[in-house]
């Protein structure tokens, strides 16, 4: 349902009804109603759209760049502050808790590499003639996916064990290490805000708050309408 449409709508037949009835009190409560109505959905259509003659309309799209720095600011300063980090690590160290979960990264990773080193050095070494006299290193390709398997697992442990989250929050918590960390996190910002348009901008914060600025069309109909029937007992 259009809050904006509805609204509007109900204000005019109000104010059609008053002057086709000659009703001062009905005609004076639509009138009211609809020009809160209209002038809140202007006000609210000015924020993303240009109005010819109407200076500050679209100012959204028109303070791009600003609300492109406000982002940066915003994500830089309050949620990846050096302090902000190294408070994360800190109290992740404290409680012992894991700071990064690996098992998804392990998961995906191609470990195949590993079982061929394996299988070279086994090839090297004093069982390499026997495993020839067994069709060569061809003899233990069928063990190549329970062995990737059995390795994932065990990488999946060792990260989830206490030396390792320690091992690995002590080295983030270099201050080097940190300013890498905080560089990168930088850097994406970056470029993902580079690759932002007025437009694309314009679409984010209508996503956002045009369906909560419909209530001020609604709200604006509904005290335009309580002001016109205050002011036809006035009268």
């Amino acid at each position: 349902m259009n809050k904006n449409v509805v609204t509007n709508g109900v204000a005019a037949a109000i104010t059609l009804a008053g002057w086709y009835l000659q009703q001062p009190i009905l005609l004076s409560v639509g009138l009211f109603a609809l020009s809160g109505a209209l002038t809140n959905w202007l006000a609210v259509h000015m924020l993303f759209e240009k109005v010819p003659l109407l200076y500050g309309s679209g100012v959204i799209p028109a303070r791009f760049e600003q609300f492109k720095a406000g982002i940066y600011q915003l994500v830089m300063t309050q949620f990846f502050s050096s302090s902000n980090i190294e408070r994360f690590l800190a109290d992740k160290q404290q409680s012992h808790s894991r700071a990064f979960d690996f098992e998804p990264v392990i998961a995906q990773t191609d470990l195949s590499p590993a079982f061929d080193s394996l299988v070279k050095v086994v090839e090297q070494s004093s069982f390499g003639g026997m495993l020839g006299l067994f069709g060569g290193s061809a003899a233990i390709l069928p063990l190549k996916e329970p062995f990737i398997g059995k390795l994932k697992s065990a990488l999946v442990e060792v990260s989830q064990t206490d030396e390792f989250n320690q091992l690995v929050l002590a080295q983030l918590d270099q201050p080097e290490q940190l300013e890498s960390m905080r560089a990168q996190v930088d850097t994406i910002v970056q470029q993902r805000l580079n690759e932002l348009t007025p437009g694309l901008v314009k679409d984010i914060i209508q996503q956002m708050i045009r369906q909560h600025l419909g209530w001020l069309v609604v709200w604006g109909g509904v005290f335009g309408g309580a002001i016109g029937l205050l002011a036809a007992f006035v009268q």
